[in-house]
């Protein structure tokens, strides 16, 4: 069957997406040809790429798990992508079954497959929203999601903020959800950053321009302004392998790890 014939309504199978990318550099089969085509072609200037991929994957999962030890049972999941095992859900409600997690996506591929896969799981929903209307990502949480904003929620924002766009305000977005977190809550976020080798940051630019998935790596002092009315949490805003151990390598690719606890 032709990729068109298979891509759900509304969904262009010849234009790369953030979400089929990331699945593929995570061996998932949830991609399309192009996301393939991209994905190896950012592989062929920074083969560690793919490592990267799980470190910042790892990071989300880490970022689950002590919030839920340290006591939320709530999480947002946004730009949640397509479900990967363990997944945010199922590393949560293992401390604590009654655990809600609202998996959010703009993007209709990851809905349908979420809806698939997850269908039935208990406290888990899928929402269609986009962070640049974090006001309706703050409502379809409530409504859809029953997350209650008056006690602490973690929200995880992994492997998207790159993707929002100067002119988007990325930092107002996260400034909104802030002030909408309950005391205790938790920010958990990644963000490609400008000291990626020139190579990848020119290809992966030119390779997604005009695209969903298109990037803007910033500066670390440019990403830190997302942690302001933050406390934050060591290590601080690192690349993400120095969240996991002392021993993990660098990469060429050097996606930045941060999380914020809302006083």
């Amino acid at each position: 069957m032709a990729e068109a014939d298979r891509a759900p309504a509304g969904v262009d199978p010849s234009k790369p997406n953030a979400a089929r990318v990331y699945n593929y550099m995570l061996g998932g089969k949830d991609n399309y040809t192009v996301d393939q085509r991209v994905a190896e072609r950012m592989l062929a200037v920074a083969p560690d790429a793919k490592t990267t991929a799980w470190f910042s994957r790892k990071f989300l999962l880490r970022a689950v798990q002590d919030a839920a030890e340290a006591g939320i049972r709530q999480f947002i999941d946004i730009g949640a992508g397509i479900p990967i095992s363990p997944n945010v859900h199922q590393v949560a409600q293992k401390v604590d079954p009654s655990a809600r997690v609202a998996m959010i996506d703009y993007d209709r591929v990851v809905y349908v497959h979420t809806n698939a896969l997850l269908s039935g799981t208990s406290g888990v929903t899928a929402i269609l929203g986009d962070i640049r209307r974090p006001d309706e990502i703050i409502e379809k949480a409530k409504t859809e999601g029953q997350i209650d904003f008056a006690q602490p929620v973690a929200i995880l924002i992994v492997g998207v903020l790159h993707f929002v766009m100067d002119d988007e305000r990325p930092a107002e977005i996260i400034a909104r959800l802030r002030d909408a977190m309950a005391p205790g809550s938790i920010l958990a976020f990644t963000h490609g950053s400008a000291d990626t080798i020139p190579e990848f940051v020119t290809r992966s630019t030119g390779d997604t321009n005009g695209s969903s998935a298109q990037v803007r790596f910033r500066t670390p002092e440019m990403v830190a302004a997302y942690l302001d009315g933050f406390e934050v949490v060591e290590p601080g805003l690192v690349p993400v392998q120095e969240w996991l151990g002392n021993d993990l390598p660098p990469t060429k690719l050097v996606i930045l790890g941060g999380v914020g606890r809302k006083p």
